[in-house]
């Protein structure tokens, strides 16, 4: 960047205030034609469904306590999945923190999980002024939606410490109350504020887990194939990939994988 500025002269453009990097989405994207056909080479059995009804199944599953494996739009650029390749569950679930990591991630149960937020609830449920888009702020969530720990739990260590439910969304709450949190905005990924925006409607939570779309030792999905790979090799209950939607029963068995014995341990 000095050289393009300072060495060829390139004019710079005044900063206006809106994120021109668009939230990161700069990565490749796929139409809903391609999309049906590269899921059905892939050998993926599907329903395509329209947009509220896609949204309606995806937190049907969420509120149940499935994962849901979310492919949509173009790819996130950088170090965090932003919704767009991201696996999402139910922050309420104190099981949900343990379930990722070892159903889908294959690490160890204590490795924490970011919380995605809507822009316009982030004050309710987290101590941030502003906007943390690119996942790299750290806040507190706020004391309305903190759960008071009994003196004897306090003096509990390690994983049984881990294991205290300390607020109304525990699945992305570390020991000290903390969260690294990634404010959704409807402008730069309108399909996941909408599906925050149907979680919140359904359940009064606008707070999603948001984990990158991959297993330990491989990169993030890229195409609809990796992220049908992806699925069948974990326990990923629930895939949506454009508006076609995949649910893990409805597969066939002969295409599963098993990650779990191939994945070699920290």
């Amino acid at each position: 960047m000095a050289g393009y500025y300072r060495y060829l002269g390139r004019s710079r453009l005044p900063a206006t205030g809106a994120d021109a990097m668009k939230g990161c989405y700069l990565g490749p994207e796929y139409t809903q034609a391609d999309i049906e056909t590269r899921l059905r080479e892939a050998g993926a059995r599907f329903d395509v469904l329209a947009d509220a009804d896609l949204l309606a199944a995806c937190v049907d599953g969420l509120a149940d306590g499935r994962a849901l494996g979310w492919f949509q739009g173009r790819m996130e650029f950088g170090p965090r999945a932003l919704g767009a390749r991201s696996i999402l569950g139910d922050p309420r679930s104190s099981q949900m923190q343990s379930t990722l990591n070892l159903k889908v991630k294959y690490r160890e149960s204590f490795r924490p999980f970011a919380p995605s937020v809507l822009r316009e609830e982030v004050h309710n449920w987290f101590d941030l002024k502003g906007d943390s888009p690119y996942m790299l702020f750290v806040a507190d969530v706020v004391q309305s939606h903190r759960q008071p720990v009994a003196i004897d739990q306090s003096q509990l260590f390690g994983i049984e410490k881990l294991k205290l439910v300390r607020s109304d969304i525990p699945a992305v709450t570390h020991v000290d109350y903390s969260a690294r949190v990634q404010t959704v905005d409807a402008q730069t990924n309108p399909r996941y504020h909408s599906l925050l925006s149907a979680f919140k409607q359904r359940t009064g939570c606008p707070v999603l887990v948001n984990t990158s779309f991959n297993i330990r030792g491989e990169p993030i999905v890229c195409t609809p194939e990796d992220a049908f790979r992806c699925f069948m090799g974990t326990e990923i209950e629930l895939l949506a990939v454009g508006n076609c939607l995949l649910r893990k029963e409805d597969q066939n068995p002969a295409l599963k994988h098993i990650y779990r014995d191939v994945v070699e341990a920290d």
